[in-house]
């Protein structure tokens, strides 16, 4: 017979290859049981997005081999609790990370990336919400294919809440459903500083494991009101490759590590970085220049979560209003990968194995 102490014992040897503790004293490990020569067990994940999950389940399998025996049958449950450093609030109690996509300037493709982020987290199991907070050029309803969708409005102890949208198994908000689309959205700074601070406070998100902010670009009112409002998990900036497009991505990482602000950037997306023709997809065009966001990111010490190609079915599924990481292929893989690595670093930074500006060079390689 095995002793549950045995299975403990055995994947205390088990070390988490991020957090760089063992499984056990993580208390990652639950629900074991044994039966004969048959031991089962779950694994708790810091997220569902986890890219290192098989890689765990192996080593647990050799330890489990290694230190009670090889003839062992192992079944192992892989599960997640998204981890949160978030204080207590009475703005998006449940929510439990809310991650800024921002960029220095605009046309670098941050609401493509955006949405193709929130995407892929939810395929991966996790509750996600995405607001559009690019109030001036609001752009997720057409991503969405949802531009006649309008919320709705529920009470909630005595207040009004507004209802988000839901597609693609996301929650969403944008200023888009509010006013038609042909119209221009005049407002000044105030103005658009309330909206964004009523999509916060005044809407019913419910319990979320990560919400996604496409922020618009520059720096303005809006991003200091969102940082004056809720408590950030991390900011993560997008640039494409060019030299004017890397200039302004500094000053939007600059903005986040100012003192007043203190938002921990989480990494660098590089979008756009090559020309793929469809026709000729082992071929590269570097026709923005090359590596600019690994440079940035090194120069500034944070992840190079990593790059995304210029590719015509990227837009096309935009604007078809089914982004690219709904099918399959490569693009959709670019972009999974990209929010595995996203996902890690959050893990790791709620975990406190950071130090601040800099995560481990496990995730920037």
């Amino acid at each position: 017979m095995i002793s549950k102490e045995q299975v403990m014992q055995a994947l205390s040897k088990v070390e988490e290859p991020d957090l760089k503790k063992d499984l056990v004293s993580l208390n990652m490990v639950r629900d074991v049981t044994t039966e004969g020569r048959s031991v089962t067990f779950t694994v708790v994940l810091t997220t569902p997005a986890c890219p290192l999950k098989e890689l765990i389940r192996k080593n647990c399998t050799e330890a489990i081999h290694t230190y009670i025996g090889a003839d062992v049958q192992v079944t192992i449950n892989l599960t997640a609790e998204v981890t949160s450093l978030r204080p207590a609030s009475p703005i998006l109690p449940g929510v439990k990370n809310i991650i800024a996509v921002a960029s220095g300037k605009g046309g670098v493709g941050k609401s493509t990336v955006s949405a193709n982020l929130a995407l892929a987290l939810a395929q991966s199991g996790a509750k996600v919400g995405l607001i559009d907070a690019d109030i001036f050029g609001p752009s997720m309803p057409t991503m969405f294919n949802c531009e006649s969708a309008r919320p709705g409005i529920v009470e909630r102890n005595g207040r009004n809440l507004i209802v988000p949208i839901e597609q693609y198994g996301i929650k969403l908000l944008s200023i888009g459903f509010l006013a038609p689309a042909e119209d221009a959205v005049v407002w000044r700074g105030p103005m658009a500083s309330s909206a964004l601070r009523q999509f916060l406070a005044d809407a019913d998100w419910g319990d979320l494991d990560y919400l996604i902010i496409d922020m618009p670009p520059g720096t303005s009112d809006i991003h200091l009101t969102l940082v004056q409002t809720v408590h950030l998990t991390g900011a993560v900036i997008v640039t494409t490759p060019q030299k004017v497009a890397l200039a302004d991505a500094q000053k939007g990482l600059a903005m986040f590590r100012q003192k007043q602000i203190n938002v921990p950037v989480l990494g660098v997306i590089e979008n756009m970085s090559y020309f793929t023709p469809e026709e000729l997809p082992g071929n590269k065009y570097y026709i923005f220049g090359r590596d600019g966001g690994k440079v940035l990111a090194s120069r500034n010490q944070v992840p190079f979560l990593g790059e995304v190609p210029l590719v015509q079915s990227i837009r096309e599924s935009g604007d078809r209003g089914r982004p690219v990481v709904m099918n399959d292929g490569e693009l959709a893989t670019a972009f999974r990968e990209l929010a595995e690595k996203l996902a890690q670093a959050v893990a790791m930074r709620n975990a406190g194995n950071v130090l601040e500006g800099q995560l481990t060079s496990d995730i920037t390689s």
